[in-house]
């Protein structure tokens, strides 16, 4: 058994003896919205958007970009469980600034290994195989951080399947003080028509 699995393990374990009244928490979100962000483990939505369990839906991808299937989350959760606001959230320092889809490609093309990164750019640590399949994926990498939460708040406001009646927010988190700093264009972008 890893180190990492016995330590989640463990943990559950301890959570689980505590968990009391929490089975008893609805199933649609309690406070009525939903938040977009990305997957770094430096952010914590509970805690920068003052979350307990059961309050908001929390749907985390690279980058915290409006893919299909974030979206998808999103119809649901509005559709089926009643969210009625959503949040897109992306951050500063974030790594998906530090690659583009030609540099992913090329990676993937040359193995499936853990890639490494310094001050000369990306570099693959493994030998083959690789694979191609990599290129029939449009990565959602960033080149400029504020442009890309309009962008999300854009493709998720004008998606055939989501409601006009949604107001949709843009903001970064910034990993440096812990802010929320809204980008005032997207969040214009994701009002209600």
């Amino acid at each position: 058994m890893s180190e990492v699995l016995k330590e989640v393990i463990e943990a559950n374990q301890s959570y689980a003896k505590t968990f009391g009244d929490k089975s008893k928490l609805a199933m649609p979100p309690a406070r009525h919205f939903a938040i977009l962000t990305c997957m770094d483990a430096r952010l914590d939505p509970a805690k920068y958007a003052g979350l307990s369990e059961g309050d908001a839906h929390v749907i985390r991808n690279a980058g915290g970009r409006a893919s299909d299937d974030a979206i998808r989350s999103l119809v649901i959760s509005h559709k089926l469980l009643g969210t009625k606001e959503w949040f897109v959230i992306h951050h500063t320092d974030c790594g998906m600034e530090s690659f583009t889809d030609e540099i992913m490609n090329d990676l993937l093309a040359s193995s499936l290994k853990t890639a490494s990164v310094d001050s000369s750019g990306w570099h693959d640590s493994g030998e083959g195989p690789g694979s191609t399949e990599g290129k029939y994926i449009n990565w959602l990498t960033i080149s400029d951080n504020a442009k890309s939460v309009l962008e999300d708040v854009l493709r998720i406001r004008n998606h055939p399947l989501v409601s006009k009646d949604i107001p949709i927010y843009g903001y970064i988190f910034d990993v440096a003080s812990g802010e929320l700093k809204e980008i005032p264009e997207a969040t214009e972008a994701g009002k209600i028509s």
